[in-house]
């Protein structure tokens, strides 16, 4: 009898399990699986991970359904009960098929398999690493706060969003003597502003003001005094980076950034990171750019110094970085996008708010088509088949990812259980907390595609632009490449599985399955698994892919079904 095959990838934050049984896709009675961890909840030696589900629906609430009486009907489950003291501890994960009948379930200890992980710091070695959790519309945030949000109950929800980005930016200020910055939207009065008004050092900071935006002011003014200098910009579509040089005895010595607008937005509930980098080399070409920056060049002028850096080795990453805007035509940061999507062997995930460059979404497809596992998250997709011509960018992008999610099935955005639709025994959700609403809603807001993720050979590609005709040629960004750490791939795939799953089991809800049954339940068969065995299907890629097998690329298109 084959063994399970497992293995973890981890973030800060949560652990990821990937799962296979060979054995699976022949059996009638393959129930899901039991997992247990050592050492286990609230100081017990050991305790099974618990499932959201049982065979008669969701857990009551309060209560966990216990995975060995529960089984796991799926291929990639999470354990996100660890907490701030757990990081830097050892977790053993020990995973055994479930088979049998409802009644009289079996644990096949003899085709268990273990799997032992650290759970990393936020900083390891010289590179720190957050992702915020951002999802309002979730079964734990509705346990936690649902009902009136104001005072210390909101601060309370605004924090556990942030899930440690909250404290980045600040810690990173603690550390410096002197800041060099160069900020695209500074509105967070929780945390950001406060930080920088009690920072004893001098500030230079360059921030983005436009006709269309001003909305920088109010902290600008707040903030200037005798050692904070402000440079605003003004000669860019938007000057959309985010990051901020730490320097030490008048040399740069770190660097800050990533996709997080320093907003209370950016830092909760849209789902973003933040970087940093303990490297001079690195720290210099920020602060090179931000020197540019603060004379206002035009876009012509910036242009003119566009180009990839040399790499720049930081523990066992290599990094280089691209700032934009290109001049008219070129492509050169993004075209190596594309081309180490069309390099990839084994999968690609993106998750971008919009992936409007035309040249990379369809790399991207092509790559799911030829066999690899592909993910995409994007912030909407349209409910309805997009109507009439392609007139722009943006929506001939709306067309092919509408008719794409609803096809291949392997793109999804941010969506919730409405009240009125929600399965049986599941909290409603909310997508906003208290306050204005925009026009525009913003869930989605990273900006990163990683290439061969669950490989020692990785490629992420992440920063501030959004990977568009703007972000190209009208707006100052930054993009960095990272190559040879698989480590950090690991948290990118984890924290991208996160959101994920999270949005498809939603949109899976409420597009296929409302009306037609009450609720989520076990299956009490093997149907549950068919799509996992069946070539050619997300499922099974990521089955296949996960564990470390390479899925096998397909001549025709398989059928699919949820």
């Amino acid at each position: 009898m084959a063994r399970v095959l497992i293995k973890p990838y981890v973030s800060p934050n949560c652990v990821l399990l990937a799962l296979d049984w060979p054995d699976g896709g022949s059996r009638e009675d393959f129930l899901g699986f039991a997992i247990r961890r050592t050492p286990g909840f609230r100081n017990q030696p050991q305790s099974w991970l618990p499932n959201r589900l049982g065979f008669d629906g969701p857990a009551p609430q309060g209560q966990d359904l216990p995975s060995h009486e529960n089984p796991i009907q799926k291929f990639l489950w999470w354990d996100a009960r660890v907490d701030d003291a757990d990081r830097g501890r050892q977790f053993t994960y020990e995973a055994m098929p479930v088979v049998g009948a409802r009644n009289n379930l079996q644990r096949l200890e003899e085709s268990a398999a273990q799997a032992v992980i650290a759970l990393p710091k936020l900083v390891e070695g010289r590179i720190g690493t957050c992702f915020n959790r951002a999802v309002t519309s979730s079964q734990a945030f509705s346990r936690k706060f649902g009902g009136e949000l104001e005072g210390e109950r909101l601060e309370k929800a605004l924090a556990w969003l942030a899930n440690g980005l909250e404290q980045v930016i600040p810690g990173f200020l603690a550390g410096s003597e002197r800041l060099e910055a160069v900020i695209y939207h500074l509105t967070d009065e929780h945390w950001v502003i406060p930080a920088l008004e009690a920072f004893p050092g001098s500030v230079s900071l360059v921030y983005n003001q436009t006709r269309k935006d001003d909305s920088n002011r109010e902290a600008v003014e707040r903030l200037r005094g005798d050692r904070k200098k402000f440079s605003p910009r003004t000669r860019a579509s938007i000057m959309h980076n985010k990051f901020i040089v730490r320097l030490r005895r008048g040399r740069p010595a770190a660097v800050l950034m990533g996709s997080a607008n320093f907003t209370t937005a950016g830092l909760t509930t849209q789902a973003n990171l933040i970087h940093s980098f303990d490297s001079p080399a690195l720290a210099r070409l920020y602060l090179d750019r931000k020197k540019l920056l603060e004379e206002d060049p035009t876009l012509a002028e910036t242009a003119q110094q566009a180009g990839w850096s040399a790499p720049v080795q930081v523990d066992e990453a290599q990094v280089r970085v691209f700032f934009s805007p290109e001049r008219q035509g070129q492509r050169k940061s993004i075209d190596a996008v594309v081309k180490a999507v069309r390099q990839a062997t084994s999968s690609v995930l993106f998750c971008l708010f919009m992936p409007t460059d035309a040249q990379l979404r369809r790399a991207i497809f092509e790559a799911g088509d030829r066999g690899l596992m592909m993910f995409g998250l994007v912030n909407k997709i349209s409910e309805r088949p997009p109507q009439g011509e392609s007139e722009n960018a943006g929506a001939e992008a709306q067309v092919e990812i509408f008719h794409r999610s609803r096809r291949d099935r392997d793109v999804f955005a941010h969506n919730m259980y409405a009240g009125a639709g929600r399965p049986g025994g599941f909290w409603w959700e909310t997508a906003e907390l208290p306050g204005p609403r925009s026009q525009w809603p913003v869930y989605i807001h990273h900006k990163f595609v990683v290439i061969d993720a669950e490989t020692d050979h990785p490629i992420i590609y992440t920063g501030s632009a959004n990977m568009s005709k703007n972000s190209l040629y009208r707006n100052d960004e930054n993009l960095l490449e990272i190559k040879g750490s698989p480590r950090l791939a690991a948290i990118y795939l984890t924290e991208f599985l996160r959101l994920y799953e999270h949005y498809r089991a939603r949109a899976v809800w409420n597009r296929c399955m409302e009306g037609k049954v009450e609720t989520l339940k076990l299956r009490e068969d093997s149907q549950w698994a068919r799509k996992y065995y069946q070539e050619g299907t997300p499922e099974y890629k990521a089955r296949v892919g996960m564990v470390g097998g390479a899925p096998r690329a397909r001549a025709a298109r398989a059928g699919r079904s949820f």
